[in-house]
């Protein structure tokens, strides 16, 4: 069965940090380009970070020097290292698998993040 499974999200205070993990399975791993969006209650769902199977990453500059993407091949699984979080990091947190030949993309169900004093 092919799915993406986050955990991790949660309630923290602005400050905080907190580490979500999209552990896939029934896919081939090393042909996907793995990302996190997020969602914002009234806004577009927009792409916070990614990661290749070499493990070349690239953030949105709104995330950059707080949030670090990372994943493990081994464990087919990917991270979102996100500290210093502020109350503007509140949103649903999605998993993406990314493949362009063929395209194909996976979505998580998402993960709710809370940044809140």
């Amino acid at each position: 069965q092919v799915q993406l499974v986050e955990s991790g999200g949660g309630l923290v205070q602005p400050g905080g940090s907190l580490r979500l993990s999209c552990a896939a399975s029934g896919i081939t791993f090393k042909f996907y380009v793995m990302n996190w969006y997020r969602q914002a209650p009234g806004k577009q769902r927009e792409l916070v970070a990614s990661v290749t199977y070499s493990g070349t990453t690239s953030n949105t500059d709104s995330v950059k020097g707080r949030f670090t993407i990372s994943r493990d091949n081994a464990k087919n699984t990917v991270y979102l290292q996100m500290n210093s979080l502020k109350p503007e990091d509140t949103a649903v947190y999605y998993c993406n698998a990314h493949r362009n030949s063929p395209i194909y993309d996976i979505w998580g169900r998402g993960t709710q993040v809370t940044v809140s004093a």
